[in-house]
């Protein structure tokens, strides 16, 4: 019966490390696409200048857009932290 019970803790935490590590490379992914899309907006706002927009008026179009970035960042770390809190405590549970 102690081999079973060593058994399933192997299993269950094999399945724990793969889910950390589809965590860990979801994580990576918000990231690429978060310097990705924090690259576009340098490359918008360098076309809008390139156009003759004030460079004051492409500055406030950057904050705006930064926080709208910055906002979206933190809504995907905080879903993120929800779906891992209850895998967690049911692992812990069993």
């Amino acid at each position: 019966m102690s081999a079973k019970k060593r058994g399933q803790s192997a299993r269950q935490r094999a399945m724990s490390t793969r889910a950390t590590e589809r965590s860990r490379s979801a994580g990576y992914a918000y990231a690429f696409l978060l310097i990705l899309e924090t690259m576009l907006i340098g490359v918008n706002a360098e076309n809008l200048i390139q156009q003759g927009d004030s460079p004051i008026e492409v500055l406030i179009w950057i904050v705006k857009e930064s926080i709208s970035l910055v906002k979206q960042a933190s809504s995907l770390q905080e879903k993120q932290k929800k779906s891992l809190l209850p895998r967690h405590r049911r692992s812990e549970e069993q």
